[in-house]
């Protein structure tokens, strides 16, 4: 595998950002055009996998969120397990900052949104919608910044949001699981089981795992916790390194391969998929009702204050170090656009609020704390400066 430079990295990282920006105003554009009711209809097509008796049958907008999405979490895990074992995530001290960072960032706009919907068990339903970060989105805004930021930032912040991912991977299986059917959840033990063994046989061929995580999905698809986690455990399942010593396993690869398709067709159609939101439907109590205030607040200023308090306290207890070659503002600016939610975000909703009404609040309250954290963040990047070498340790 050729590897990736410098360069390339950051401009495919806003290319992809710039793609699934123009996907969501798509998205919007439709929603409210004359093209609305088409939109909607192809959406709510139902299009049958399989051959009876062994078919399913569901809507395109739910193939997208149950199917095109496990690839998403798939190359998410991927990414996973390859910070965990060789990345910024391998080393605890290294490591500390952002797994602080995430779980502040998680907490904070948590509690902000409870704050606000405390008074209805129905919207508290949606505590964890401003927790997440979108990767996509904030590292592709970071990248725009190019050298105006240090590169330890730029790893923080990647950093950061996987690890915040793997919390909205764990959110969802304990959280957001209904009516569980043992039996397909004893199927899909069955199906991990197989991938550990070969794991542990050093089967280095990718293809036996996806076909056996495809039959994980199916298993978990059917048994009421939600279909992507599937992803998630097939890519921790594969290997990273070959027995041969400084041979790669199949994931590097497949990660390679995966992730252009996930950054420019998957994340796009997704969000093509949830982020029409027909603005001539709500009024201005819906916009200011407590499930978009909640929303906006908790990414706007939930997620800066969480990730930049719990990182400071880090930093003032000397359990870390600040990034290398950064400010105080810089990082600051960061946590800022951690609230980005976006893609995650607008998932969580979905499986928090089903009912139509109450995802367009969903989408309001995500486009609207996820845009001012975007445009704030990037200001306070873009006006700040680094560290004088000097200084950075007195930080």
């Amino acid at each position: 595998m050729k590897p990736e430079s410098s360069a390339e990295g950051i401009s495919r990282e806003v290319l992809a950002s710039l793609v699934l920006l123009a996907a969501a105003l798509l998205a919007l554009f439709l929603a409210n055009s004359p093209l609305h009711n088409a939109y909607e209809h192809i959406l709510t097509t139902k299009v049958q996998l399989g051959v009876a008796p062994f078919a399913l049958t569901k809507e395109i907008h739910h193939w997208i969120n149950d199917g095109l999405m496990v690839i998403f979490f798939l190359v998410v895990g991927l990414e996973i397990k390859r910070e965990a074992i060789r990345g910024a995530l391998s080393k605890p001290a290294a490591a500390m900052l952002p797994i602080v960072g995430a779980i502040g960032g998680m907490a904070v706009p948590a509690l902000i949104y409870a704050s606000v919907n405390f008074n209805n068990a129905e919207h508290l339903r949606g505590w964890a919608i401003p927790a997440a970060t979108d990767i996509a989105f904030a590292v592709g805004v970071m990248a725009l910044l190019g050298k105006r930021v240090p590169p330890t930032l730029k790893v923080f912040l990647l950093a950061l949001a996987i690890i915040d991912d793997l919390g909205a991977i764990l959110i969802i299986a304990f959280f957001y699981t209904y009516e569980l059917s043992f039996t397909a959840l004893g199927l899909a033990a069955a199906g991990v089981a197989v991938m550990a063994v070969m794991n542990r046989l050093n089967v280095m061929r990718v293809w036996p795992y996806l076909l056996v995580g495809a039959f994980v999905w199916l298993c978990v698809l059917q048994s009421g916790v939600h279909a992507t986690i599937a992803g998630v455990v097939t890519a921790l399942m594969i290997p990273l390194s070959s027995p041969k010593k400084g041979v790669d396993g199949p994931l590097p690869a497949l990660e390679h391969t995966l992730s252009p398709w996930v950054s420019f067709g998957i994340m796009p159609i997704f969000a093509l998929a949830n982020a029409g939101l027909a603005v001539g439907d709500l009024s201005m109590n819906d916009m200011l009702s407590q499930i978009p205030v909640g929303i906006a607040l908790g990414l706007f200023l939930g997620k800066p204050l969480g990730i930049y308090g719990a990182v400071r306290a880090v930093i003032a207890s000397g359990l870390g170090e600040m990034p290398h070659g950064a400010s105080r503002m810089q990082l600051f600016g960061t946590a800022i656009l951690g609230g980005i939610g976006f893609t995650m975000s607008l998932f969580i909703g979905l499986l928090a609020f089903p009912d139509p009404t109450l995802t367009a609040e969903v989408r309001l309250g995500v486009m609207a704390g996820s845009l001012l954290a975007a445009v704030v963040g990037y200001i306070v990047l873009v006006t700040s400066k680094g560290a004088p070498p000097m200084a950075e340790e007195k930080q």
